[in-house]
């Protein structure tokens, strides 16, 4: 069991090559591959959500210069500006026009984009300040990174080669998180930041059961089932109709954002009240796995 970090370039080099592989030479491993081989990458994402037909935010990714502009001409705005990677809505932008558009295929085919947003995470450390999630000087620190750049962007150099958007959905002054573990489901709701429409990393979070809309379980489970993976969480938006859709997927998240949910969900949509644990549940449906493949062994 490793939780492989998509900011860590070492983990990035080899993670998930090493963890397919083990499982390939018949070990458990956790994630296994249908778990994570998706994980940061919302281009591999658009792709496997398209294949099972579920529901999720229309997306769009090219891989020419000229594709993108002729596409860019036709579309209509505004649409959100995405990499194939980054937690926390980082590298995530709303494209207002055209032209501001263009100016980003034209830098997607060019020199690229950085890996690492030097002044959204500054402005990011400070908004977490005035919520007071960090402290002043954590923003002070930050700074540092006006002069220097991260370990992973120097490591992987910038992200060109694609173009890729989805749909700006209005109207959305939150998304739901669902996560699935197994036969279990628990779920919250990230209020989107002050004058913005992103939500992820705000840290502004509802966990009352009455605050979740249930077709988001029972998506998150459905989609689950086909994917076949251990342990995802989901991300939704509803939009004109109050439809929900999956925004994108991570395998990965941050636990303490977790230990205020009151209660989960099974796949028979009951809900259970009271704390749980769902690190103790992976390594239980690992434990599981395990003896279940013993017994095909006797």
């Amino acid at each position: 069991m490793w939780h492989h970090h998509h900011g860590n370039y070492k983990d990035v080099l080899f993670a998930k090559q090493l963890t397919y592989s083990l499982e390939l030479s018949g070990k458990i491993v956790f994630p296994d591959f249908n778990t994570v081989w998706h994980f940061d990458d919302k281009v591999g994402q658009k792709y496997l959500l398209e294949s099972i037909g579920a529901p999720l935010v229309n997306s769009y990714v090219y891989y020419t210069e000229k594709e993108a502009i002729d596409w860019i001409n036709t579309t209509t705005f505004p649409k959100v500006f995405k990499l194939r990677g980054g937690a926390g809505s980082s590298n995530v932008k709303l494209i207002n026009r055209k032209k501001d558009a263009v100016r980003l295929a034209h830098k997607a085919f060019n020199r690229g984009f950085p890996q690492f947003d030097r002044t959204g995470y500054i402005k990011e450390k400070y908004e977490k300040c005035l919520l007071g999630k960090v402290s002043f000087w954590d923003v002070c620190k930050s700074t540092i990174y006006l002069f220097i750049n991260s370990e992973f962007a120097k490591m992987h150099g910038n992200e060109k080669g694609y173009l890729y958007f989805q749909d700006y959905i209005p109207y959305n002054a939150f998304d739901i998180r669902v996560i699935v573990v197994g036969d279990k489901a628990f779920a919250l709701k990230r209020m989107t930041r002050k004058n913005d429409f992103r939500a992820s990393g705000s840290g502004m979070i509802l966990y009352n059961k009455i605050e979740i809309d249930e077709r988001c379980i029972q998506i998150a489970f459905d989609v689950n089932k086909k994917l076949k993976s251990q342990s995802i969480a989901y991300d939704f938006v509803f939009d004109m109709e109050n439809n929900p859709l999956i925004l994108e997927l991570s395998y990965g998240y941050d636990v303490k954002a977790y230990d205020s949910c009151p209660g989960y969900w099974d796949t028979d949509l009951q809900w259970h009240n009271g704390n749980f644990n769902p690190q103790s549940w992976m390594v239980e449906n690992i434990v599981f796995d395990f003896e279940i493949r013993k017994s095909k062994l006797k």
